[in-house]
């Protein structure tokens, strides 16, 4: 049983590096002159072959072999670049004094959830537009409080002139 976690284990320390060795050659300006240059190569042998059924079998079979891999091995190097992300974001949020807590794990959230706490973000967003220091941190509440304030001393300083 042991020796089967640690065969997973390293299987999996194996492919994570592969992943990420196949996701950095393809993603690069390299890989895409080399496919242009197959591409290139692939057509001009056309005429040798007579344009037939196999010579384009051949360039259609390994498009569609590549691209199937590569679509689960780019959204295994995405999902495990998000995890990487939000770790360090909500590492960011816990050690800010400022920042809300609440945002911390705000990615298993659902889409409704998000969806209501982005409306929190762009009323605090509209309310803070209304303030001179950009920097400051507020919960609703507080924004409301502070912008009422503000508008009552506006309103008494132009009573008075």
């Amino acid at each position: 049983m042991i020796n089967v976690k640690r065969k997973r284990k390293r299987f999996m320390r194996k492919f994570e590096k592969l992943c990420t060795v196949i996701t950095r050659i393809t993603g690069s300006p390299n890989a895409v002159i080399t496919v242009c240059f197959l591409i290139v190569l692939w057509a001009l042998t056309g005429p040798l072959f007579h344009f037939s059924d196999t010579w384009q079998l051949i360039i259609n079979t390994g498009t569609t072999i590549i691209t199937f891999i590569m679509v689960f091995i780019i959204q295994h190097s995405q999902n495990k670049d998000t995890v990487a992300i939000q770790l360090k974001l909500n590492e960011l949020i816990a050690t800010n004094n400022k920042a809300s807590n609440r945002l911390i794990n705000i990615e298993e959230l659902t889409e409704e959830e998000l969806a209501t706490l982005k409306e929190f973000y762009v009323t605090l967003s509209q309310l803070s537009g209304k303030e001179k220091d950009i920097f400051r941190s507020h919960s609703i509440e507080e924004a409301k409080a502070n912008n009422q304030n503000k508008s009552k001393e506006i309103s008494r300083e132009t009573s008075k002139e």
